[in-house]
Order: structure tokens, then C-alpha cells, then sequence
């Protein structure tokens, strides 16, 4: 058995193919972009790396055969709220079903993470944002990932939890059926807001994105301040975002609601990219986007997938998001356009989203699991703590 630090093109490759070879049992299993993931390890392409630094791992067994992989990462911009001491990260953590070979993995992201001034490891996570590649999978192995979701083999989790890594917080998934219909209460807020003037809700319009990049960063920056973990983002970025994100929206499952003009909720969807990219074995070349365009055309892809919520803080605890769902719901249902709708992560540190999925009629559809390992096992161990609403 040895470990390979992944330093050139060849190691690469085995890097993204470790995860395919993990997985390779599980017909739900959909792997992700290569392109995608080589980008999280490119400095010219990861914003993160003016914050820290990353290193990777490929492990091989006796006859060199790859049999588990492992990044870790450092970030200065990675702050929780409640936590008063360096922590690093691991993740892209895949393995064999072998013990030994999992505490190899981990004891090397640890030591590598000690010599930068780490004093603990959060994993799997991602170096970068929360959307893709966050948390283990312990539940939810039935049916094929949302985008970016992460996924891996069930007895991945005991391999983390014999390790010593302890449950930081727990991500819950919920989905719902498109059709069904929404609690009353939607259409009674959604009535109340219609009868008071300056409150509107609508959907974007892909000719006019830069103007609602500058609403989205409006309303994510006022929604998530309050939680304390460095999160402001920037027209610049949410445009570059929108950008890429262009050829596959649809306009119809982009909201925003406005009191007098004013940006104050936002109830972001695209349609599930993995519903395409399945189809591609992580390739993303000329004839797989002409193949993606065919299929966004013809409206093969019948699975709606939530990508960002928010309300400005004044605004919250009014009805102003049953004002903007139900706005959203009042054109999408009983189209045919979509059938299933499955909602983006709520850590259970922020009840309030969870509660506000439970609200639509979502039925738990994931449970993922981000971990933390401290170095110090005299320091006491602490969970992550609630979100603070103001």
C-alpha cells in the first residue's frame, strides 16, 4: 500500500478516477464533471486560493491499483460562528471498505493540516462554496444526487466515525412533488401581499441578468451576514455566476420579491444538471453540450432543483417568501415543465429553513453529515452552534 501525492497530470487523473471506482456498484451513482472538479485545484480558477492552500492524495494498492484518495485545505475564510481556533479541511475522501487505509488517509490530511497551524479538520467539505461537495452521506443512497451533491458508498460513514470524527451538524435534503399543492396558508399570505401595493414578486429575465445579479447579492448579503461566516459576495461574482449558469436556466424558476423596487427575497431553482450530466461519464465537451442543449430543448429533464433562498432580515417572519412561492407555484404547477422538486441543503443549525422546506409539504429526502475531528482530545468538543435570527 503507498500514497501518492497528486502532482502532475497522470495523478490527476487518478484523483478524479478513484471516486468512479468507489461508486462503481451503485446504479444511482452520477459522476461529476471532471472539468469541475479539476477547477477546486486550479489557483487560476478557485478564488480560494488567496486564502489558503489545498493538497492531494491517491492511494494504491500492492499491484497499483487505486483504492482511496483524500484532499485536505486550509482557509482563512472558512469561519464558523462559535469557533475560536484554526481548522482546516478534508474532503473528495474516498476508500476502500478497509480501516487502516481510511486512518492512512486521514492521518496525512491531519499532519500536513498540523504543519500549516491547523488545530482541527472539518470533512468532507469542499474548498470552496457550500453547494457542491459538503457533507457525507448517511441516508439518502436510493436515488440518483442532486448537482454537486455529494455521494459515497454507506459504509463510508463508519470509517469517519471509528476514525474519531464527531458530528459537527447535520444537513437535511427535502423534496416534493411539483403538482402537489401547496398548505393554505400560501394562498392566504400570498392574497395579503397582493392587496398591499409596492409588494411584487416576478421572475427574472435572462436578458436582464446583470441587473438581478445585483438583486441577488442584495438580498444573499443582508439574509447571511447575520450569520457571521464571511459569506458577503459581490454583483462581479453572483454576474460571473449567472453567466455560466445561463445556458441551462430557466427563467420561469428564478424569483425575486420587491417592496417599491426594493430587492428583499430571493427563491433561486435551476433545473438539475445532473439529469444531464448524467449521461456524460464526467466529459463536458462540443458533442456532450450539443447533447445538452437537445435535451434542455426537448424538456427531458423533469427535476427542479433549489439553489438559493433568502429574505432580508426586516422583511422575515412577515409571509413575504408564501407571497414569492406561491407566485412561483401559480406558474410552474400543472405545467408538465417539472414533476419533482428537490431542495438544496438546511444545516440543523438553521431550524427556521428547515422549517420553512417542512412548511412546502418537503419530505426528508437526504441526510448528509459534515464531521470535525479536533487534534486536541483534551479540548472539549462542541456541535455547531444555532443560528442567531435578528
Amino acid at each position: 500500500m503507498q500514497l501518492v501525492e497528486v502532482n502532475d497530470n497522470t495523478t490527476a487523473k487518478e484523483f478524479l478516477l478513484v471516486n468512479a471506482l468507489m461508486n462503481a456498484g451503485n446504479p444511482a451513482y452520477i459522476r461529476a464533471l471532471d472539468n469541475e472538479v479539476n477547477d477546486v485545484f486550479d489557483p487560476t480558477k478557485n478564488k480560494n486560493y488567496k486564502y489558503g492552500e489545498t493538497k492531494r492524495w491517491v492511494a494504491k494498492d500492492d499491484d497499483g491499483n487505486l483504492i482511496g484518495r483524500i484532499a485536505a485545505f486550509t482557509n482563512s475564510k472558512y469561519i464558523n460562528k462559535g469557533t475560536e481556533f484554526a481548522t482546516g479541511g478534508i474532503g473528495f475522501f474516498d476508500s476502500i471498505n478497509d480501516q487502516p487505509l481510511a486512518n492512512l488517509l486521514f492521518d496525512t490530511a491531519k499532519a500536513w493540516l498540523q504543519s500549516k497551524g491547523m488545530e482541527a479538520m472539518d470533512g468532507p467539505i469542499n474548498f470552496g462554496d457550500r453547494d457542491k461537495w459538503w457533507g457525507l452521506m448517511v441516508e439518502g443512497f436510493h436515488s440518483e444526487p442532486m448537482y454537486g451533491m455529494s455521494f459515497n458508498p454507506d459504509y463510508y460513514e463508519a470509517l469517519f466515525t471509528n476514525y474519531g470524527f464527531k458530528n459537527y451538524y447535520n444537513q437535511y435534503y427535502y423534496t416534493m412533488v411539483v403538482d402537489d399543492p401547496l398548505p393554505p396558508r400560501f394562498p392566504e399570505r400570498h392574497a395579503k401581499f397582493k392587496a398591499k401595493a409596492g409588494y411584487e414578486a416576478r421572475h427574472v429575465r435572462l436578458s436582464e441578468l446583470e441587473k438581478y445579479a445585483g438583486d441577488f447579492a442584495t438580498v444573499y448579503n443582508a439574509a447571511w451576514a447575520q450569520h457571521g461566516e464571511a459569506k458577503e459576495i459581490t454583483k462581479e461574482h453572483v454576474i460571473k455566476m449567472f453567466s455560466k449558469m445561463k445556458p441551462i436556466m430557466d427563467e420561469r424558476t428564478v424569483w425575486f420579491a420587491y417592496y417599491k423596487e426594493e430587492p428583499i427575497a430571493m427563491f433561486i431553482n435551476i433545473p438539475d444538471l445532473n439529469q444531464y450530466f448524467k449521461h456524460f461519464n464526467g466529459k463536458l465537451g462540443w458533442f456532450q453540450k450539443l447533447h445538452l442543449l437537445w435535451m434542455k430543448k426537448s424538456g427531458s429533464n423533469k427535476r427542479l432543483t433549489g439553489l438559493a433562498f433568502g429574505v432580508v432580515p426586516k422583511y422575515q417572519a412577515l409571509g413575504i417568501d408564501s407571497f414569492m412561492i406561491y407566485e412561483c407555484a401559480l406558474l410552474l404547477q400543472n405545467k408538465g415543465w417539472y414533476t419533482q422538486y428537490e431542495m438544496g441543503w438546511a444545516g440543523d443549525w438553521n431550524p427556521k429553513m428547515i422549517n420553512i422546506y417542512k412548511s412546502l409539504g418537503g419530505k426528508q429526502s437526504r441526510h448528509m453529515v459534515t464531521f470535525r475531528f479536533l487534534f486536541d482530545e483534551n479540548r472539549p468538543f462542541e456541535r455547531h452552534p444555532e443560528m442567531e435570527y435578528k
